[in-house]
C-alpha cells in the first residue's frame, strides 16, 4: 500500500472517531434533557397535587362558612333581628312624607310658634334698650335739619354735628339748673304748708265728721311731716340712688347714641338703601329721604310750637308776679308741649298748682290763661307751623297718639304722629298709586 493510501485511511478513521464522539455527546445531552423533562413532569405533578389539596381545603372552608352562616341565620331568626336588605326582609321602602302631611305641617308650625314666642320674650326683655334706641334715632333725625343748616353755611358735617351736639348739651344743663332749684323749693314748701292746708279742712262739718270717725287728717299730717317721706316715696336710700342712677345712665346713653346716629346718618341711609333691589333703589331712597325729612320737620315744628308756649308762659308769669318761678315753669310747659293732646293740659295744671300756692286769684288767672292759650295754639299757631311738616287728618293724629301711648307710654305718644305721617306718605305714594294704575 502506498503512503498516500495510508494517509487517507487514517483521515477517515479520525473522522469516524470524531463523529462517534459527537454522537456520544449528543446522546449525553439528550439523556440530560430527558432527565430534566422527567423532573419537570414530577414537579408539575407535585404542583397539581398541591392545587388539588388547596381546592379541597377551599371547599372545606366554604362548607364551614355555609354552616356558620346557616347557624347565624337561625340565631338571628330566633332573636327577631333582620339584617337582610329592607326590600327582602321588611318590604319595599315607602314614599317620603309630603310637606302637606299633617305631621310635617304640625311639627314645623309648632316650631315656628316656639321661635316667635322666644323672639317676643327677647323683645320684651330688651324693651328698655329698644326704647333708648328709638328715642335716640328720633332725636338724631329731628336734629339733622339743624346740622344741614350749618352745612349750608359752610361747615363740614363733622363740625356741624359737634356744634349741634354742644348746643344740645348746653340746653340740657341749662334746663337742669333752671328746674332743679325750683322743684326742690316747691317740694319743701309743699311739705311745710301741707299741715296748714289740712287744718283748713277741719272747718268743714262733713270733713270734721269723717275725721272724727277715721282720723285721716292726723294720719296725713304725720305722714307728710315724716322726715323720711322722700326715702319712703322712692323705696329708701337705695331706691333713691337706683332711680337717680338709672335716670343718669339713660340720659347719658341717649346722648351718646344721638351723637352716633347724627354723625353716621348718611352712611346708615346708604347701607339701608343698598339692601333694596337695584331696580327699586332710586324710588325707595326718594321715599326714605322724604320720610326722614318729614320726621325732622315735625320735630323742628313741634320745637317751635313748644318754644312759643314756653315764651308766652314766661311773659305771663312775669306779669302776674311769679317771676321767681317763670323760667322753670316756662321750661316745664315747653317740654310738656311735646306730648300730643294732653301735654298742654299737663303744663297748665302744673302752672295753676304753683299759682294757687301764691294766691287764689293767681291760680285762677294761670288756669284761665292756660285754657285760652291752648285754644289759640290748637287752632292758630300749630296748624300754621305744622302744615308743611306733617299733613295728616285730625282723627289719625288722635288714633296714632292713643295707640303710641298704649304701646310705649309717653315715648310712644311722642313718636306716634311722625310715624303716622310716614305711613300715610308710603300709602299715598305706593299703595294708592298702584291701585290707580290697576
Amino acid at each position: 500500500m502506498t503512503p498516500s493510501g495510508d494517509d487517507n485511511s487514517r483521515g477517515k478513521v479520525a473522522e469516524i472517531e470524531q463523529a462517534t464522539r459527537e454522537a456520544k455527546a449528543a446522546a449525553a445531552e439528550a439523556g440530560a434533557a430527558a432527565d430534566d423533562a422527567e423532573q419537570s413532569a414530577e414537579s408539575a405533578e407535585t404542583s397539581a397535587e398541591h392545587a388539588e389539596d388547596s381546592a379541597e381545603s377551599a371547599d372545606a372552608s366554604a362548607d364551614r362558612a355555609r354552616v356558620e352562616v346557616g347557624e347565624s341565620d337561625d340565631l338571628v331568626g330566633e332573636l327577631l333581628i333582620e339584617e337582610r336588605h329592607p326590600s327582602v326582609g321588611m318590604g319595599p321602602v315607602g314614599p317620603p312624607l309630603r310637606r302637606s302631611h299633617p305631621f310635617v305641617f304640625g311639627f314645623f308650625a309648632a316650631l315656628g310658634v316656639l321661635v316667635a314666642w322666644g323672639l317676643w320674650n327677647a323683645l320684651g326683655q330688651a324693651r328698655s334698650v329698644l326704647i333708648l334706641l328709638i328715642v335716640s334715632m328720633f332725636i338724631a333725625v329731628g336734629l339733622n335739619p339743624l346740622v344741614e343748616w350749618f352745612m349750608r353755611r359752610g361747615l363740614k358735617r363733622g363740625l356741624a354735628v359737634a356744634v349741634v351736639f354742644l348746643l344740645m348739651i348746653l340746653a340740657v344743663l341749662g334746663v337742669g339748673f333752671a328746674i332743679v332749684p325750683v322743684v326742690t323749693e316747691q317740694i319743701n314748701n309743699l311739705i311745710t304748708n301741707a299741715p296748714d292746708w289740712l287744718n283748713l279742712l277741719n272747718k268743714s262739718k262733713t270733713v270734721d265728721q269723717l275725721n272724727k270717725r277715721y282720723d285721716f287728717i292726723q294720719k296725713a299730717q304725720n305722714y307728710i311731716q315724716d322726715p323720711a317721706l322722700a326715702q319712703k316715696a322712692f323705696g329708701g336710700i337705695l331706691g333713691v340712688g337706683k332711680v337717680v342712677a338709672n335716670a343718669l345712665f339713660s340720659a347719658f346713653t341717649i346722648l351718646i347714641l344721638t351723637l352716633y346716629f347724627l354723625a353716621s346718618l348718611p352712611s346708615v341711609k346708604r347701607a339701608a338703601y343698598s339692601l333694596v333691589p337695584a331696580s327699586r333703589r332710586t324710588r325707595v331712597s326718594i321715599l326714605g329721604d322724604e320720610v326722614l325729612s318729614r320726621v325732622g320737620g315735625y320735630v323742628s315744628g313741634q320745637f317751635l310750637v313748644a318754644a312759643c308756649a314756653g315764651f308766652s308762659m314766661f311773659v305771663f308769669l312775669e306779669i302776674v308776679g311769679l317771676g321767681q318761678y317763670a323760667l322753670a315753669l316756662a321750661i316745664v310747659v315747653m317740654f310738656t308741649a311735646f306730648i300730643p293732646m294732653v301735654g298742654g293740659l299737663i303744663g297748665v295744671v302744673l302752672v295753676a298748682l304753683i299759682g294757687f300756692t301764691d294766691g287764689l286769684w293767681t291760680g285762677v288767672a294761670c288756669l284761665a290763661y292756660g285754657v285760652i292759650y291752648q285754644q289759640i295754639e290748637n287752632y292758630v299757631i300749630a296748624p300754621r307751623i305744622m302744615r308743611r311738616a306733617v299733613d295728616i287728618p285730625g282723627a289719625v293724629t288722635v288714633i296714632a297718639a292713643l295707640l303710641g301711648g298704649a304701646l310705649l307710654g309717653v315715648v310712644g305718644a311722642l313718636l306716634a304722629i311722625p310715624t303716622a305721617a310716614a305711613i300715610l306718605l308710603i300709602i299715598r305714594e305706593v299703595w294708592v298709586r298702584k291701585a290707580d294704575a290697576s
